[in-house]
């Protein structure tokens, strides 16, 4: 089991995660937004991208296909040394879901729910 580092509010927050799943629903669309991550040593890689439905800034990539309703496809580019996090203050849009091993809960049960931005990357 590989350490995920949550950075931000100034606190760092550690967990041991081997992959992990964010969710949010989409600021403008209210469309629900999901990813599979897992860690591979120095990296953060993505395994799928599902979202519920297309709007403003979320087009399926053109390899997307459609599944239980949801786009579903894997980035060409799908690694990453941290992934930044913004929070939104919008209505009706609540906070980053963080699920792992079935379980979500909010950033904001991890990481000070006024940190912004929130900063993952794996751990040394």
């Amino acid at each position: 089991m590989s350490l995920l580092c949550l950075a931000g509010g100034g606190t760092v927050t550690k967990l041991a995660v081997a992959a992990f799943t964010l969710t949010w629903m989409h600021t403008i669309e209210k469309i629900p937004w999901e990813e599979d991550w897992h860690l591979s040593g120095k990296e953060l890689v993505v395994d799928e991208v599902r979202i519920k439905g297309t709007g403003a800034g979320m087009e399926p990539a053109p390899d997307a296909r459609l599944e239980d309703g949801f786009y579903r496809w894997t980035p060409k580019d799908n690694t990453r040394t941290e992934i930044i996090l913004r929070r939104s203050d919008a209505p009706n849009v609540g906070d980053w879901n963080f699920c792992t091993e079935g379980q979500c809960r909010t950033l904001g049960t991890i990481v000070p729910e006024t940190a912004d931005p929130v900063r993952l990357y794996p751990c040394d």
